[in-house]
Protein backbone atom coordinates (compact mmCIF):
# COMPACT_ATOMS: atom_id res chain seq x y z
CA UNK A 1 0.00 0.00 0.00
CA UNK A 2 1.54 3.42 -1.10
CA UNK A 3 0.77 5.15 1.98
CA UNK A 4 2.58 2.84 4.80
CA UNK A 5 6.10 4.01 5.55
CA UNK A 6 9.37 2.20 6.62
CA UNK A 7 12.46 2.66 8.28
CA UNK A 8 15.22 0.84 7.19
CA UNK A 9 18.20 -0.87 8.96
CA UNK A 10 17.62 -4.47 10.93
CA UNK A 11 17.82 -4.41 14.80
CA UNK A 12 18.18 -0.63 14.31
CA UNK A 13 17.27 1.42 17.38
CA UNK A 14 13.67 3.31 15.45
CA UNK A 15 11.77 6.47 17.08
CA UNK A 16 8.19 7.38 15.34
CA UNK A 17 5.17 8.97 16.26
CA UNK A 18 2.07 8.65 14.80
CA UNK A 19 0.94 12.24 16.79
CA UNK A 20 3.14 14.81 16.54
CA UNK A 21 4.53 15.49 20.50
CA UNK A 22 3.33 11.86 21.59
CA UNK A 23 7.14 11.57 22.06
CA UNK A 24 8.54 12.59 25.15
CA UNK A 25 12.09 13.85 24.84
CA UNK A 26 14.70 13.10 26.80
CA UNK A 27 13.36 10.17 29.07
CA UNK A 28 11.80 7.44 29.16
CA UNK A 29 9.00 6.94 31.56
CA UNK A 30 7.79 11.17 32.50
CA UNK A 31 5.41 11.18 35.38
CA UNK A 32 3.13 12.46 32.90
CA UNK A 33 3.33 10.87 29.49
CA UNK A 34 2.70 13.42 26.34
CA UNK A 35 -0.77 13.90 25.13
CA UNK A 36 -2.48 11.74 28.42
CA UNK A 37 -1.07 8.15 26.59
CA UNK A 38 0.30 5.79 28.97
CA UNK A 39 3.83 4.54 29.52
CA UNK A 40 4.69 0.76 28.85
CA UNK A 41 7.73 -1.12 28.22
CA UNK A 42 8.14 -4.17 25.77
CA UNK A 43 11.51 -6.50 26.70
CA UNK A 44 11.92 -8.86 24.54
CA UNK A 45 15.19 -10.48 25.97
CA UNK A 46 16.63 -10.15 29.64
CA UNK A 47 17.06 -7.04 31.33
CA UNK A 48 20.72 -7.78 31.73
CA UNK A 49 21.15 -8.73 28.19
CA UNK A 50 24.44 -7.29 26.67
CA UNK A 51 23.60 -4.29 24.91
CA UNK A 52 24.15 -5.34 21.31
CA UNK A 53 22.14 -8.00 21.64
CA UNK A 54 19.44 -6.55 23.91
CA UNK A 55 15.79 -5.92 22.72
CA UNK A 56 13.27 -3.31 24.03
CA UNK A 57 10.70 -1.19 23.09
CA UNK A 58 9.03 1.98 24.79
CA UNK A 59 5.57 2.47 23.67
CA UNK A 60 3.33 5.47 24.76
CA UNK A 61 -0.46 3.93 24.16
CA UNK A 62 -4.05 5.05 24.58
CA UNK A 63 -4.62 2.33 27.42
CA UNK A 64 -2.50 -0.39 28.94
CA UNK A 65 -2.04 -3.50 27.97
CA UNK A 66 -3.20 -4.75 31.36
CA UNK A 67 -6.68 -3.74 30.54
CA UNK A 68 -8.27 -6.89 29.94
CA UNK A 69 -10.66 -9.65 31.38
CA UNK A 70 -8.84 -12.83 32.76
CA UNK A 71 -7.59 -15.33 29.68
CA UNK A 72 -9.79 -18.49 29.57
CA UNK A 73 -8.43 -21.59 27.86
CA UNK A 74 -9.52 -22.30 24.03
CA UNK A 75 -9.28 -25.36 21.51
CA UNK A 76 -6.44 -25.32 20.14
CA UNK A 77 -7.63 -26.48 16.75
CA UNK A 78 -4.42 -27.97 15.12
CA UNK A 79 -1.54 -26.11 16.60
CA UNK A 80 0.60 -27.85 18.58
CA UNK A 81 3.67 -27.23 20.77
CA UNK A 82 6.37 -29.18 22.95
CA UNK A 83 6.33 -31.97 23.57
CA UNK A 84 6.20 -33.21 19.87
CA UNK A 85 5.72 -36.83 21.03
CA UNK A 86 2.24 -37.50 19.45
CA UNK A 87 3.47 -40.15 17.52
CA UNK A 88 7.11 -41.89 16.92
CA UNK A 89 9.13 -39.78 14.81
CA UNK A 90 10.65 -42.03 11.42
CA UNK A 91 13.81 -41.36 9.94
CA UNK A 92 12.28 -41.93 7.00
CA UNK A 93 12.19 -38.89 4.33
CA UNK A 94 9.04 -36.88 3.99
CA UNK A 95 6.90 -34.70 1.89
CA UNK A 96 3.60 -33.50 1.37
CA UNK A 97 1.20 -31.76 -0.93
CA UNK A 98 0.05 -27.79 -0.44
CA UNK A 99 -2.30 -27.87 2.29
CA UNK A 100 -6.36 -27.39 0.68
CA UNK A 101 -7.34 -23.40 0.83
CA UNK A 102 -10.14 -23.96 3.27
CA UNK A 103 -13.41 -23.57 1.80
CA UNK A 104 -15.46 -22.31 5.21
CA UNK A 105 -14.41 -19.34 6.29
CA UNK A 106 -11.17 -19.36 8.17
CA UNK A 107 -8.98 -16.59 9.82
CA UNK A 108 -5.54 -17.21 10.31
CA UNK A 109 -5.74 -18.54 13.85
CA UNK A 110 -8.52 -20.99 13.01
CA UNK A 111 -6.41 -22.01 10.15
CA UNK A 112 -2.83 -22.47 11.88
CA UNK A 113 -2.02 -26.14 11.59
CA UNK A 114 1.53 -27.62 12.87
CA UNK A 115 3.30 -30.03 10.67
CA UNK A 116 6.60 -30.38 13.06
CA UNK A 117 8.77 -29.06 15.57
CA UNK A 118 11.10 -29.67 18.44
CA UNK A 119 13.08 -28.81 21.22
CA UNK A 120 11.64 -26.94 24.98
CA UNK A 121 9.70 -23.93 24.37
CA UNK A 122 9.99 -23.41 28.36
CA UNK A 123 13.62 -23.44 27.95
CA UNK A 124 13.84 -21.28 24.97
CA UNK A 125 15.15 -23.67 22.45
CA UNK A 126 13.94 -25.11 19.37
CA UNK A 127 10.91 -24.54 17.30
CA UNK A 128 7.43 -25.01 15.75
CA UNK A 129 6.75 -25.28 12.46
CA UNK A 130 3.12 -24.36 10.89
CA UNK A 131 0.74 -23.94 8.01
CA UNK A 132 -1.22 -21.16 7.77
CA UNK A 133 -4.60 -21.18 5.37
CA UNK A 134 -6.96 -18.31 5.81
CA UNK A 135 -9.92 -16.98 3.48
CA UNK A 136 -11.30 -14.40 5.94
CA UNK A 137 -9.93 -11.25 7.69
CA UNK A 138 -9.44 -10.69 11.56
CA UNK A 139 -10.89 -7.32 12.28
CA UNK A 140 -11.67 -7.43 16.36
CA UNK A 141 -9.54 -10.21 16.94
CA UNK A 142 -5.75 -10.26 17.69
CA UNK A 143 -3.21 -12.90 18.49
CA UNK A 144 0.55 -13.27 20.29
CA UNK A 145 2.72 -15.66 20.65
CA UNK A 146 4.32 -15.55 24.32
CA UNK A 147 6.04 -18.99 23.20
CA UNK A 148 8.83 -17.72 20.46
CA UNK A 149 8.98 -15.10 17.31
CA UNK A 150 6.68 -15.47 14.20
CA UNK A 151 8.47 -15.53 10.91
CA UNK A 152 5.99 -15.22 7.94
CA UNK A 153 6.83 -17.03 4.64
CA UNK A 154 4.16 -16.27 2.50
CA UNK A 155 3.16 -18.55 -0.51
CA UNK A 156 -0.51 -17.73 -1.90
CA UNK A 157 -1.81 -14.29 -1.18
CA UNK A 158 -1.23 -10.72 -0.30
CA UNK A 159 -1.28 -9.89 3.68
CA UNK A 160 -1.80 -6.32 6.24
CA UNK A 161 0.29 -7.37 9.48
CA UNK A 162 -1.61 -5.05 11.68
CA UNK A 163 0.81 -4.81 14.78
CA UNK A 164 0.77 -2.79 17.92
CA UNK A 165 4.39 -1.25 16.24
CA UNK A 166 2.61 -0.49 12.98
CA UNK A 167 1.31 -1.57 9.87
CA UNK A 168 3.72 -4.28 7.35
CA UNK A 169 2.15 -5.28 3.92
CA UNK A 170 3.29 -8.61 3.19
CA UNK A 171 3.24 -10.58 -0.45
CA UNK A 172 4.59 -14.14 -1.46
CA UNK A 173 8.12 -13.46 -2.01
CA UNK A 174 8.70 -11.17 0.96
CA UNK A 175 8.99 -12.36 4.59
CA UNK A 176 8.24 -11.13 7.57
CA UNK A 177 9.07 -10.85 11.61
CA UNK A 178 7.09 -10.42 14.27
CA UNK A 179 8.45 -10.44 17.67
CA UNK A 180 7.97 -12.74 20.72
CA UNK A 181 4.88 -11.08 22.92
CA UNK A 182 3.61 -8.55 20.03
CA UNK A 183 -0.52 -8.35 19.08
CA UNK A 184 -1.24 -8.55 15.48
CA UNK A 185 -4.02 -9.18 13.71
CA UNK A 186 -3.63 -10.36 9.54
CA UNK A 187 -6.22 -8.88 7.12
CA UNK A 188 -6.26 -10.63 4.10
CA UNK A 189 -5.74 -8.56 0.18
CA UNK A 190 -6.73 -11.64 -1.57
CA UNK A 191 -9.79 -13.64 -1.45
CA UNK A 192 -6.81 -16.72 0.13
CA UNK A 193 -4.09 -16.91 1.75
CA UNK A 194 -1.35 -19.66 2.36
CA UNK A 195 1.99 -19.36 3.72
CA UNK A 196 4.74 -21.12 6.09
CA UNK A 197 4.59 -20.23 9.54
CA UNK A 198 8.11 -20.54 11.49
CA UNK A 199 7.64 -20.34 15.47
CA UNK A 200 10.79 -19.52 16.82
CA UNK A 201 11.08 -20.58 20.78
CA UNK A 202 15.17 -19.94 21.04
CA UNK A 203 17.32 -16.47 20.65
CA UNK A 204 15.85 -13.71 18.04
CA UNK A 205 16.48 -14.08 14.49
CA UNK A 206 19.84 -12.28 13.55
CA UNK A 207 21.95 -11.70 10.10
CA UNK A 208 23.93 -14.31 10.07
CA UNK A 209 28.12 -13.34 10.68
CA UNK A 210 29.75 -13.56 6.93
CA UNK A 211 33.14 -14.39 8.04
CA UNK A 212 35.80 -14.45 5.25
CA UNK A 213 32.56 -12.90 3.02
CA UNK A 214 33.22 -9.60 4.23
CA UNK A 215 31.45 -6.95 5.20
CA UNK A 216 28.60 -7.29 2.01
CA UNK A 217 26.65 -9.87 0.87
CA UNK A 218 23.47 -12.02 1.45
CA UNK A 219 20.82 -9.79 3.52
CA UNK A 220 22.00 -6.21 3.59
CA UNK A 221 20.64 -4.92 7.06
CA UNK A 222 19.64 -1.56 4.63
CA UNK A 223 17.04 -3.74 3.16
CA UNK A 224 15.38 -4.46 6.05
CA UNK A 225 11.70 -2.59 6.48
CA UNK A 226 9.91 -2.07 9.91
CA UNK A 227 6.60 0.23 10.19
CA UNK A 228 5.87 3.86 11.35
CA UNK A 229 3.68 3.78 14.42
CA UNK A 230 -0.13 3.84 13.49
CA UNK A 231 -2.31 3.55 16.03
CA UNK A 232 -6.38 1.94 16.49
CA UNK A 233 -8.63 3.83 18.60
CA UNK A 234 -11.84 1.90 18.48
CA UNK A 235 -13.65 1.29 21.89
CA UNK A 236 -16.16 -1.52 22.35
CA UNK A 237 -16.97 -4.47 24.04
CA UNK A 238 -16.12 -7.37 21.36
CA UNK A 239 -12.17 -7.35 21.03
CA UNK A 240 -11.15 -11.25 21.49
CA UNK A 241 -7.61 -11.39 21.68
CA UNK A 242 -5.76 -14.87 21.38
CA UNK A 243 -2.54 -15.88 23.35
CA UNK A 244 -0.33 -18.46 22.82
CA UNK A 245 1.34 -19.38 26.39
CA UNK A 246 3.04 -22.74 27.18
CA UNK A 247 1.82 -24.35 23.87
CA UNK A 248 -1.88 -23.78 24.59
CA UNK A 249 -4.45 -21.09 23.54
CA UNK A 250 -5.84 -18.91 26.07
CA UNK A 251 -8.07 -15.75 24.61
CA UNK A 252 -9.71 -12.73 26.39
CA UNK A 253 -12.21 -9.38 25.66
CA UNK A 254 -10.39 -6.46 25.87
CA UNK A 255 -13.08 -3.46 25.97
CA UNK A 256 -10.89 -1.45 23.22
CA UNK A 257 -8.38 -2.25 20.17
CA UNK A 258 -5.00 -3.35 21.62
CA UNK A 259 -3.11 -1.74 18.74
CA UNK A 260 -3.28 1.43 20.28
CA UNK A 261 0.01 2.01 20.55
CA UNK A 262 0.37 6.17 19.16
CA UNK A 263 4.12 6.16 19.66
CA UNK A 264 7.25 4.34 20.46
CA UNK A 265 10.73 4.13 20.31
CA UNK A 266 13.30 1.07 20.60
CA UNK A 267 14.87 -1.78 18.78
CA UNK A 268 12.12 -4.81 19.22
CA UNK A 269 9.62 -4.37 16.60
CA UNK A 270 8.22 -6.00 13.30
CA UNK A 271 9.67 -6.07 10.20
CA UNK A 272 9.67 -7.44 6.60
CA UNK A 273 12.49 -8.26 4.01
CA UNK A 274 11.83 -8.71 -0.10
CA UNK A 275 13.66 -11.89 -0.34
CA UNK A 276 15.17 -10.65 -4.51
CA UNK A 277 17.09 -8.26 -2.09
CA UNK A 278 19.29 -11.51 -1.15
CA UNK A 279 22.60 -11.03 -2.71
CA UNK A 280 23.71 -14.83 -3.60
CA UNK A 281 27.25 -15.48 -3.19
CA UNK A 282 28.74 -18.99 -5.29
CA UNK A 283 31.10 -20.34 -6.91
CA UNK A 284 33.08 -19.22 -9.96
CA UNK A 285 35.01 -22.21 -10.12
CA UNK A 286 33.99 -25.93 -9.48
CA UNK A 287 31.94 -27.15 -6.77
CA UNK A 288 29.84 -25.40 -4.85
CA UNK A 289 29.77 -24.12 -1.29
CA UNK A 290 27.47 -26.09 1.89
CA UNK A 291 23.40 -24.25 1.82
CA UNK A 292 24.45 -22.41 5.15
CA UNK A 293 25.58 -19.88 2.44
CA UNK A 294 22.37 -18.91 1.39
CA UNK A 295 21.47 -18.22 5.20
CA UNK A 296 19.13 -14.94 5.43
CA UNK A 297 18.55 -15.21 9.19
CA UNK A 298 19.42 -17.41 12.15
CA UNK A 299 18.68 -18.07 15.75
CA UNK A 300 21.92 -19.14 16.98
CA UNK A 301 22.50 -21.93 20.13
CA UNK A 302 24.44 -21.99 23.21
CA UNK A 303 26.57 -23.90 20.78
CA UNK A 304 28.69 -21.96 18.44
CA UNK A 305 28.11 -22.60 14.92
CA UNK A 306 25.37 -24.71 15.90
CA UNK A 307 21.90 -22.94 15.19
CA UNK A 308 18.78 -22.75 17.01
CA UNK A 309 17.60 -22.74 13.50
CA UNK A 310 18.64 -21.03 10.41
CA UNK A 311 16.43 -19.99 7.69
CA UNK A 312 18.02 -20.21 4.24
CA UNK A 313 16.38 -19.13 0.71
CA UNK A 314 17.28 -20.75 -2.56
CA UNK A 315 16.60 -17.85 -5.17
CA UNK A 316 17.10 -17.21 -8.94
CA UNK A 317 21.14 -17.62 -9.59
CA UNK A 318 23.84 -18.13 -12.10
CA UNK A 319 24.81 -21.75 -12.22
CA UNK A 320 28.73 -21.81 -13.69
CA UNK A 321 30.55 -24.32 -11.90
CA UNK A 322 33.12 -26.43 -14.04
CA UNK A 323 33.24 -30.10 -14.50
CA UNK A 324 30.85 -29.83 -11.44
CA UNK A 325 27.36 -31.49 -10.68
CA UNK A 326 25.46 -28.63 -10.11
CA UNK A 327 22.25 -29.57 -8.10
CA UNK A 328 22.53 -30.83 -4.68
CA UNK A 329 24.85 -33.75 -4.33
CA UNK A 330 23.67 -36.67 -2.04
CA UNK A 331 23.79 -35.92 1.21
CA UNK A 332 22.94 -36.71 5.14
CA UNK A 333 23.44 -34.61 7.80
CA UNK A 334 23.75 -33.65 11.33
CA UNK A 335 21.26 -30.61 10.85
CA UNK A 336 17.71 -31.47 10.18
CA UNK A 337 15.75 -29.55 7.08
CA UNK A 338 12.58 -28.75 6.57
CA UNK A 339 11.74 -27.25 3.19
CA UNK A 340 9.31 -25.07 1.39
CA UNK A 341 8.44 -23.84 -1.97
CA UNK A 342 7.27 -20.30 -2.90
CA UNK A 343 7.06 -20.71 -6.65
CA UNK A 344 8.57 -22.37 -9.51
CA UNK A 345 10.85 -25.72 -9.60
CA UNK A 346 13.09 -26.72 -7.43
CA UNK A 347 16.75 -27.50 -9.16
CA UNK A 348 16.81 -31.00 -7.18
CA UNK A 349 13.34 -32.34 -7.67
CA UNK A 350 11.88 -32.77 -11.10
CA UNK A 351 8.35 -33.66 -9.77
CA UNK A 352 6.23 -34.23 -6.13
CA UNK A 353 8.08 -30.79 -4.72
CA UNK A 354 5.32 -28.31 -5.39
CA UNK A 355 4.67 -24.77 -4.30
CA UNK A 356 2.96 -24.61 -1.22
CA UNK A 357 4.58 -28.25 -0.67
CA UNK A 358 6.80 -29.14 2.37
CA UNK A 359 9.69 -31.80 2.77
CA UNK A 360 11.61 -33.02 6.03
CA UNK A 361 14.64 -34.99 5.96
CA UNK A 362 15.70 -35.52 9.33
CA UNK A 363 19.24 -36.20 10.77
CA UNK A 364 21.77 -38.46 8.74
CA UNK A 365 18.60 -39.45 6.75
CA UNK A 366 19.92 -39.58 3.14
CA UNK A 367 18.72 -37.32 0.35
CA UNK A 368 19.06 -35.21 -2.75
CA UNK A 369 18.20 -35.15 -6.51
CA UNK A 370 15.70 -37.37 -7.86
CA UNK A 371 16.85 -40.38 -10.21
CA UNK A 372 15.44 -37.99 -12.91
CA UNK A 373 17.28 -34.78 -11.59
CA UNK A 374 20.69 -36.98 -11.61
CA UNK A 375 20.32 -38.01 -14.74
CA UNK A 376 19.85 -35.42 -16.31
CA UNK A 377 22.82 -33.15 -14.13
CA UNK A 378 24.96 -35.56 -14.92
CA UNK A 379 24.72 -35.64 -18.42
CA UNK A 380 24.04 -31.79 -19.01
CA UNK A 381 26.28 -29.38 -21.13
CA UNK A 382 27.76 -27.05 -18.69
CA UNK A 383 27.62 -23.76 -19.45
CA UNK A 384 26.36 -20.80 -17.44
CA UNK A 385 22.79 -21.63 -17.36
CA UNK A 386 20.86 -19.18 -15.09
CA UNK A 387 18.46 -20.31 -12.84
CA UNK A 388 15.46 -18.76 -12.81
CA UNK A 389 11.83 -18.62 -11.90
CA UNK A 390 12.60 -20.10 -8.71
CA UNK A 391 11.95 -19.70 -5.00
CA UNK A 392 12.66 -22.60 -2.28
CA UNK A 393 13.37 -21.85 1.59
CA UNK A 394 15.14 -23.93 4.24
CA UNK A 395 14.21 -23.86 7.95
CA UNK A 396 17.31 -25.84 9.38
CA UNK A 397 17.58 -26.54 13.00
CA UNK A 398 20.19 -28.63 15.52
CA UNK A 399 17.14 -31.04 16.87
CA UNK A 400 15.44 -32.95 15.10
CA UNK A 401 12.12 -31.98 13.62
CA UNK A 402 9.10 -34.54 15.08
CA UNK A 403 6.07 -34.58 12.51
CA UNK A 404 2.85 -34.44 14.49
CA UNK A 405 0.02 -37.04 14.53
CA UNK A 406 -1.85 -34.63 11.97
CA UNK A 407 1.17 -34.32 9.60
CA UNK A 408 1.64 -38.27 9.38
CA UNK A 409 -1.70 -39.25 8.43
CA UNK A 410 -3.16 -36.27 6.44
CA UNK A 411 -3.61 -36.92 2.85
CA UNK A 412 -1.15 -34.39 1.69
CA UNK A 413 1.64 -36.79 2.88
CA UNK A 414 3.09 -38.39 -0.22
CA UNK A 415 3.28 -41.69 1.08
CA UNK A 416 5.15 -42.48 -2.04
CA UNK A 417 8.03 -40.18 -1.85
CA UNK A 418 10.49 -42.77 -1.16
CA UNK A 419 10.48 -43.92 -5.38
CA UNK A 420 11.86 -41.06 -6.98
CA UNK A 421 15.16 -42.44 -5.63
CA UNK A 422 14.60 -46.14 -6.90
CA UNK A 423 15.25 -45.76 -10.25
CA UNK A 424 18.98 -44.79 -9.58
CA UNK A 425 20.72 -46.92 -11.26
CA UNK A 426 23.65 -49.02 -10.56
CA UNK A 427 26.31 -47.14 -13.23
CA UNK A 428 29.83 -48.94 -11.15
CA UNK A 429 32.29 -50.56 -13.76
CA UNK A 430 35.88 -51.61 -12.02
CA UNK A 431 37.21 -51.00 -15.81
CA UNK A 432 36.63 -47.46 -15.80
Amino acid sequence: MAHLEYFTGFGNEFATEALAGALPVGQNAPQQAPLGLYTEQLSGTPFTTPRLLNRRTWTYRIRPSVMHKPYERIANGLLRSTPFHEVETTPSQLRWDPLPLPTEEVDFVDGLTTLAGNGDLTMHSGLAIHIYTANKSMTDRFFYSADGELLFVPEKGRLLLHTELGILELAPGEIAIVPRGIKFRVELLDAAARGYLLENYGATLRLPELGAIGANGLANSRDFLTPHAAYDDRDGASFQVVAKFLGNLWATEFDHSPLDVVAWHGNYAPCKYDLTRFNCINTVSFDHPDPSIYTVLSSPSEIAGTANVDFAIFPPRWLVAEHTFRPPWFHRNFMNEFMGLIYGEYDAKAEGFVPGGASLHNCMSGHGPDAETFARASSAELKPVKLDGTLAFMFETRFVCRPTKFAMETAARQHEYYTCWQTLKKNFSPTK
